[in-house]
């Protein structure tokens, strides 16, 4: 059911071929629900026949089409990122110079980003999770607090606008929390301690 809640929000979900099917569709979804407008962007080299297909957990899943290429794409055009998992799609996007600078500029300006599972990979890239407190799919806890930031086992963690989460299964919450700070009810709360 469609609300006004984020009415005239536009998010960017940065995503390429191997992306989380649940970690981009369930948010997409939620945002759109609350008024939202998102747009999917990829890699140019990333896209075929204007979509990129998902991983359905242990499989190839559903295409979903690409509202836009990366290098057409400016962060002060949206109002948040949304970063979903997987592990193709965050492995593919961190080694891209170019979504590198995305996510950067998008830190850099002070925006929220949101990051699930694996997506954290392209912020460690970034280089702006130093001195963060952030949750991850597991497997990252070391890669995170190599980059600097404290690790937690928490289903979502929000730090100065930094929003993450483990797994499919903290979609609800990770959902909530972005809803919630994209519509203002949320502040940032939590430093590293």
């Amino acid at each position: 059911m469609k609300n006004n809640r984020l009415m005239g929000k536009r998010v960017a979900i940065l995503a390429t071929e191997g992306f989380e099917q649940t970690e981009l569709e369930m948010p997409k979804e939620a945002l759109e629900n609350a008024g939202a407008t998102t747009v999917v962007i990829a890699p140019e080299k990333g896209i075929k026949d204007g979509k990129i297909k998902g991983w359905d957990k242990t499989k190839w899943g559903d295409a979903v089409k690409v509202d836009k290429v990366l290098d057409e794409a400016y962060p002060v055009d949206y109002d948040m990122l949304v970063l979903p998992g997987g592990v193709m799609n965050p492995d593919k996007l961190r080694a891209d110079e170019m979504a590198v600078r995305f996510v950067k500029n998008f830190a850099q300006q002070g925006k929220p980003i949101a990051a699930i599972c694996h997506g954290p990979w392209t912020l460690i890239e970034a280089g702006v999770v130093s001195g963060k407190t952030m949750t991850s799919w597991p497997s990252l806890k070391t890669d995170l607090t190599n980059a600097g930031a404290a690790w937690v086992d928490e289903e979502v963690v929000e730090d100065t606008g930094l929003i993450t989460s483990r797994k499919p299964d903290d979609i609800p919450a990770f959902n909530k929390k972005i809803i919630e700070l994209l519509a203002g009810e949320a502040v940032f709360y939590r430093k590293a301690s």
